[in-house]
């Protein structure tokens, strides 16, 4: 099963950070295998907003793992985490997509559903696509939204892999490639 992790940084929160950075990126090379897409997401500043991780295990109770065991969560670094059921439509990691980790700008697109589910199927355009899927309930039966990592060249190109009057809301975030440099 696929999840995605979205840990949102509290403010004031960088110092904290960059002290475990060492212990972040350890917890992280534990979970390689597993490992879909990640990387860190920044505001219009540049200012490290969040970190998202999109990981396949084996069930929820074990995804909730992952998020709440993460270094910087239990140091209080992160004001808040979403944890969602996700399904990897593209069927690849970050590590595969085409485009490789550098040139152009990179989003993550996040559409908060309500109703009936949209957005379910690849956009026709997918290779600017770095990883696409809905968000699910924990049994995998309910769409709560769509996630998307994408390149585009501004934040409302990057919107627009969504179909905007489906959703209560859509979050697009600067993002880029994780990992050990």
């Amino acid at each position: 099963m696929e999840f995605l992790c979205y840990h949102r940084d509290r403010p004031g929160s960088l110092p904290l950070r960059h002290e475990l950075l060492e212990e972040h990126w350890s917890y992280m090379d534990g979970y390689a295998k597993e490992m879909i897409a990640r990387g860190p997401t920044f505001a219009d500043d540049g200012t490290l907003t969040g970190s998202v991780h999109i990981v396949d295990l084996p069930d929820p109770a074990a995804a909730r793992t992952f998020a709440f065991d993460e270094p910087n969560y239990q140091a209080g670094a992160y004001r808040d985490v979403l944890v969602r059921r996700w399904r990897n439509l593209l069927g690849r990691t970050m590590w595969d997509f085409p485009g490789g980790p550098t040139g152009g700008k990179r989003y993550l697109v996040l559409g908060f559903g309500t109703g009936q589910a949209a957005d379910t199927a690849v956009p026709p355009d997918r290779d600017e696509l770095i990883a696409y899927g809905p968000l699910l309930s924990d049994d995998g039966a309910t769409w709560l939204g769509t996630a998307a990592l994408v390149r585009a060249p501004d934040p409302d190109a990057a919107r627009a892999v969504l179909t905007p009057d489906r959703y209560a809301d859509i979050e697009v975030h600067d993002w880029e490639f994780g990992g050990r440099r």
